[in-house]
């Protein structure tokens, strides 16, 4: 039987950043959350501005955090939870924190998955953004067959539930999401809470998150606002009004996503800054750019550049972290490719942001996930899932140079049992199993090959993927 490993956060030989920089994203990360926190941005502490090799520590170091949306059955993947610990210093839910993945039954509250990232971003020293608390989209069968009154119990009550959960480990939330009509008329859309309550619902919605958490931020957060157009005149309208009556809303979210037909809109920073004007942050807060080379990389600087120059734009949330996992992954639109290499775009966003591009960081590590540059790299997925079991894959990657063979470990959780291992040699130690090549250790430069195992037990979470090693 497979022990439990130790609940550390691990080295990079586990996907981890270094001791030091996490010491360092911890730092930066509280500083730049405190700020958050007081409604100003100030000046971080001495001794920062050193570290800006990578887009969260060169965030933190203009006072802003810089995150990625993540996805909690992503986590095992070793390059992915590499690229996410060292480049990044807030995460995202992507789904994890909708109605339906928390609330699947009226008054019955599922947190484990959502618990899972939240517990990864605070073992990194991340910050945490909430997404998202009432959106028409996403809910289960069961909130829209409610009456009105129940409707606004039912509402409150997840409201409170959900925010309570999270007290104190969220720096901002997306109260309400999408509630505007696209086109010309910047009229609600319908929606259960809107057709049933009223244009009451999101005021309603905010003065209850604030008496759920006092301290977390909380946003409106929709799409195509982004330039001065009719939607965005109504959002802008609706906080005018809030901050006028005092209703609790403190930031506004731009989701900005951009592709040819709907590229960065000429007066991006300007609508930023109106809407700063009234009071309130702005947040940039699922940020991806579809296209390629330096075209695409360009568009990220812009974007970037125009928080940088509105006070109150707190961060950057890009909508992924590889073009693979991406929503719109045709679109190739974030800032690492499917191999998790920095493309163009990470480039202009670390150079907007002040850092140093071509800088990996710690050059030379042999062992870590995600450096095209090491000897070679493991990637994990989980091809079958059952109750009581799993088959998993890990693909080998050379690096730059051909290797003659590779060794991968791999921790298991306490009640997993490895059955079987096809492609590969395994031994084991405790709950770590060790497995090294066979007919396939040979690769050429960039080459890749796998091998699978099959895990039974009561538990079906993902192993933790070690480096990978070359000979």
């Amino acid at each position: 039987m497979i022990r439990n490993g130790t609940t550390e956060p691990r080295g990079r030989a586990g996907g981890a950043v270094p001791r030091a920089r996490r010491g360092l994203r911890a730092a930066l990360s509280a500083a730049t959350t405190a700020l958050l926190t007081a409604g100003a941005l100030a000046a971080l502490p001495q001794g920062a501005a050193h570290a800006a090799d990578t887009l969260g520590d060169a965030a933190a170091e203009k006072g802003r955090y810089f995150g990625a949306a993540v996805a909690a059955n992503h986590l095992g993947e070793a390059q992915y939870a590499a690229t996410l610990n060292r480049e990044f210093s807030s995460v995202t839910p992507e789904n994890e924190m909708k109605w339906d993945a928390l609330e699947p039954s009226r008054g019955s509250f599922s947190f484990s998955r959502a618990d899972q990232i939240v517990g990864h971003a605070k073992g990194q020293g991340m910050s945490v953004r909430g997404h998202t608390l009432v959106w028409h989209s996403q809910l289960p069968g069961w909130v829209s067959q409610l009456g009105a009154s129940d409707l606004r119990t039912a509402m409150n009550n997840h409201i409170t539930q959900v925010m309570t959960h999270y007290k104190g480990e969220i720096h901002s939330w997306d109260v309400v999401n999408e509630a505007f009509q696209d086109g010309g008329s910047g009229a609600r859309r319908s929606s259960p809470f809107q057709d049933k309550l009223g244009d009451g619902f999101i005021e309603e919605a905010f003065r209850t998150a604030r008496a759920a958490d006092s301290n977390a931020k909380l946003c409106y957060n929709d799409y195509n606002t982004d330039g001065v157009n009719a939607k965005s005149n109504a959002v802008y309208t609706m906080v005018r009004d809030f901050k006028a009556r005092g209703v609790p809303i403190d930031c506004v979210g731009f989701q900005s996503h951009f592709n040819p037909n709907s590229p960065v809109p000429s007066d991006y920073q300007a609508n930023l800054q109106r809407f700063a004007d009234l009071g309130v942050d702005v947040q940039i807060t699922e940020l991806d750019i579809e296209g390629s080379g330096q075209a695409q990389a360009a568009d990220y600087g812009n974007v970037v550049r125009a928080c940088l120059a509105v006070s109150r734009c707190t961060g950057i949330t890009v909508w992924g972290i590889p073009d693979k996992y991406s929503w719109r992954s045709s679109g190739t639109p974030l800032l690492f490719d499917d191999n998790y290499n920095k493309k163009p775009a990470y480039d202009a966003v670390l150079s907007a942001l002040g850092g140093t591009p071509g800088d990996p960081g710690d050059p030379g590590d042999p062992g870590d996930p995600g450096d095209p540059n090491a000897a070679c790299s493991a990637a994990y997925t989980t091809s079958e899932q059952w109750n009581g079991g799993y088959n998993g894959r890990v693909t080998i990657t050379a690096g730059s140079a051909p290797i003659a063979g590779w060794t991968v470990t791999l921790t298991l959780g306490s009640s997993q049992q490895v059955v079987s291992v096809w492609n590969g040699s395994p031994s084991y130690n405790g709950n770590v199993m060790t497995v090294r090549s066979t007919w396939n250790g040979s690769l050429a430069a960039g080459a890749s090959t796998s091998f699978g195992f099959t895990v039974n037990g009561s538990s079906s979470s993902p192993p933790q993927i070690g480096a990978c090693t070359a000979s």
